[in-house]
């Protein structure tokens, strides 16, 4: 794909290129990138607003700091579009979040500018200032700045960064950048906060005359940091009432600033520089900027568009030639209120992602009983156990990987007390584009060493309908249902409710010659295997629906009558279901041939699923080279 770049970005290989350009001309700089970006994504899809938000911030950080010498760590990786473009990467970005291309977030491994690998939020503020320490420590000058925006700092782990940062006297600086959206509107008290700030007649009636200050300060050279104190301790009193919060982190408070003033931002990073210890620069931008139809629209629909002319801003969808099944979290949107409907003790919880697990529609037709805690993974697990002690009945749909991040909430504060939260995993699997942050690899087996959690994955919808179904009847305790990103695989899901018994699978197909034993979605891959061998192979297929706990009836009739079984599953193969199965048969003496599909013992890196399936070895292909290659090895009983 080539697309051509403007008249000055053409020329910016590497941030040393732009630092040799006049900061008149960083506006022209910052409109011919922000073209680019538009001009890739348009046709190749990716994250959007969050990128042209920063556009003007992203070249002035780059202009003014030393990178990579100076260290900028981007939290929320959607935002890094423009860091990419800038830092020798321009002409391979086209290849962004394509299997084998770029990453869609900051990646050490991609590049000495990416110093911190990101996708997951709310981690800039820690890693900048255990950076900071660590050349501190080794007298190295260089400068630290992290970049939280797009929702981040609502997660506790921002605030755990700023309480230890404030007492280092670190040579950090964090630029929040205030956009007032994660992927959804963000929520919660801080935003109201930031807002009070943002409209204080007090605050801002003071601001122009400290930027009039600051701006003098690089001029007294040894005494810059005696004038800062004094212009700090001149100004606090009166802006003590908005800037408290921050200014109880023993950070000095700068802004709020113009995120999009290219050439003033250069001014006031320049002058932060000459500054000594912890500062936090407040600026505010828009999601999706410079662009008419992101930056007017619905910014939620615009964080990622996927392909769209960039001319009408249409949003491209291909049409299907038949009716197409549903998307899984759409299933459990419309599923969760049909249930609420006739169980008042339901209640919706998620962690910003309203729109991505579709508890919108949920929040839309209940809103009193679905609740979006903002980036706070921990936050939202704990707030459903409190729920659940006084009889209600939380649905805490977290992403597969997020939910790596509120572990032992689930351990200690749920699962220890034996407490009925349902936890409703969304892209349990590989998840795609994201890449390996956004993969749902390991939940099947750290949810599995849990005691009293049920882990179960539905093969399709109508099988998470009763699922969810099935969670909320009686107290099941804590009850985990995973299902991937994507599609299903029914036209007609809305089928009537039924109960699932708790640790039963089901025999999909019958067989004498190899047992196929699935869990959830790729259950449906060896259902295509089957019938691409049925006339040379009689093949045995069981849905397990449990990975804990395990149907032991089930699991008795297959190692009764075969030696020769495959375990699959869209997740870790250490210690998942494949591994759950081997258990029971060492356990009650069995010996077969136990060959497990699923995830490898590595990262795998970004794609489309269907590439990834194959990468990983348990698409349809695999699975079908599997059983012939088992079946051919008739008197082997290894195991695999």
């Amino acid at each position: 794909m080539e697309v051509k770049a403007g008249e000055l970005l053409k020329n910016i290989y590497y941030p040393s290129d732009l630092r040799k350009l006049n900061v008149a001309d960083l506006p022209q700089v910052s409109k011919e990138l922000r073209d680019y970006i538009i001009d890739v994504v348009s046709v190749k899809g990716g994250h959007f607003g969050a990128s042209l938000g920063v556009v003007e911030l992203t070249v002035a950080l780059h202009y003014i700091f030393n990178t990579p010498t100076d260290q900028l760590v981007w939290d929320v990786g959607h935002q890094a579009y423009g860091h990419k473009i800038l830092t020798g990467r321009r002409e391979n970005f086209y290849t962004n979040r394509i299997y084998g291309g770029l990453s869609g977030f900051p990646k050490r491994s991609e590049s000495e500018y990416d110093t911190f690998g990101v996708g997951h939020s709310s981690t800039s503020i820690s890693a900048a200032l255990g950076m900071a320490v660590a050349n501190h420590h080794k007298n190295d000058k260089r400068q630290h700045v992290a970049i939280i925006g797009d929702g981040a700092m609502t997660a506790g782990m921002a605030f755990e960064g700023l309480n230890h940062a404030g007492v280092e006297h670190s040579n950090l600086l964090v630029v929040l950048n205030d956009n007032c959206m994660s992927i959804d509107p963000n929520v919660g008290a801080l935003k109201e906060y930031l807002t009070d700030i943002t409209t204080s007649h007090t605050y801002n009636k003071m601001r122009d005359d400290v930027w009039k200050l600051l701006g003098k300060i690089s001029k007294f050279g040894p005494n810059a940091q005696a004038i800062a104190s004094k212009l700090e301790n001149s100004v606090k009193s009166a802006l003590l009432k908005q800037s408290n919060l921050f200014e109880s982190f023993k950070f000095r408070y700068f802004g709020p600033v113009d995120g999009h003033d290219v050439e003033r931002l250069a001014k006031v990073l320049e002058d932060l520089k000459d500054i000594p210890g912890p500062k936090i620069l407040h600026i505010l931008t828009r999601k999706g900027k410079g662009y008419e139809f992101s930056e007017n629209g619905n910014q939620t629909v615009w964080h990622a568009p996927g392909i769209f002319n960039k001319e009408t801003g249409e949003i491209i969808k291909v049409t299907p030639a038949s009716p197409q099944s549903p998307k899984y979290q759409d299933v459990f949107g419309h599923t969760i209120v049909e249930l609420a409907e006739k169980n008042p003790k339901i209640m919706g919880i998620t962690p910003a992602m309203p729109s991505g697990c579709s508890l919108n529609i949920m929040m839309k037709a209940m809103p009193d009983r679905a609740f979006d805690v903002g980036i706070a993974e921990q936050h939202a697990v704990t707030f459903s156990a409190g729920l659940a002690t006084q009889g209600m009945l939380p649905f805490c749909n977290i992403y597969s990987s997020f939910m790596q991040r509120a572990y032992d909430q689930v351990v200690h504060d749920v699962a220890l007390q034996n407490l009925n939260v349902v936890f409703c995993l969304d892209r349990g699997g590989l998840a795609g584009a994201d890449g390996p942050t956004h993969h749902g690899a390991f939940d099947i087996a750290y949810f599995r060493c849990i005691p009293n959690m049920v882990v179960s994955a539905p093969m399709n919808e109508e099988e998470l309908r009763n699922l969810m179904y099935t969670a909320q009847l009686e107290n099941k305790g804590p009850f985990s249902i995973r299902y991937p990103r994507g599609n299903g695989v029914m036209i007609n899901w809305k089928l009537p409710f039924k109960e699932i018994t708790v640790g039963k699978g089901r025999k999909i197909k019958s067989g004498t010659d190899i047992a196929i034993l699935s869990l959830g979605h790729p259950g449906n891959f060896v259902v295509e295997a089957c019938e691409l061998l049925k006339e040379t192979h009689s093949i045995a297929h069981y849905d397990m629906r449990f990975a804990k706990p395990l149907d032991e009836v089930l699991l008795h009739e297959v190692f009764s009558k075969f030696d020769k079984v495959i375990t699959i599953e869209d997740g870790c193969i250490q210690g998942g279901m494949g591994s759950a199965v081997l258990e029971f048969m060492a356990d009650n003496g069995y010996s077969a041939r136990v060959k497990r599909l699923g995830i490898p013992d590595k990262f795998i890196e970004h794609g489309e699923q269907k590439e990834l399936w194959q990468e990983c070895g348990f698409d349809t292909n695999a699975i079908v080279e599997t059983v012939k290659e088992m079946v051919a090895k008739k008197n082997q009983s290894l195991v695999g």
